[in-house]
């Protein structure tokens, strides 16, 4: 059924990262997709994890940097990142910090990003 999604959930992590989901499991109760909207602080980093879902980054502003097993790569404003289920990545971002669009197939969950420690 179509519907409009009128505001997002923020939902609350530690590092003065904010994420706001319009689509998924906490806003819409849809575990097909997610879709967020980040804003993350300069010299803003996360552990490692091996997520059980496919991963489309937008960058809007600032830089993503997203370490992963083919080296580290930078992802600009205006341009996007792929990352497949079952690969092992490490997102941070430049000293600007960044601002983007997340999108997750299947939606985000806790218990499928596998973070490391």
């Amino acid at each position: 059924m179509a519907r409009k999604i009128d505001s997002a959930t923020r939902i609350p992590v530690p590092g003065g990262k904010t994420i706001d989901e319009y689509v998924g499991r906490v806003n819409s109760d849809d575990s097909r997709i997610s879709i967020a909207h980040m804003k993350a602080p300069a010299g803003w980093d996360e552990p490692a994890q091996t997520p059980e879902f496919g991963e489309y980054t937008l960058v809007l502003k600032g830089t993503v940097i997203v370490e992963h097993e083919g080296g580290t790569t930078e992802v600009n404003a205006g341009q996007a990142f792929v990352s497949e289920p079952g690969e092992k990545i490490r997102y941070s971002c430049g000293p600007e910090g960044a601002e983007y669009v997340a999108v997750c197939v299947p939606a985000f969950s806790p218990e499928s990003v596998n973070r490391d420690g």
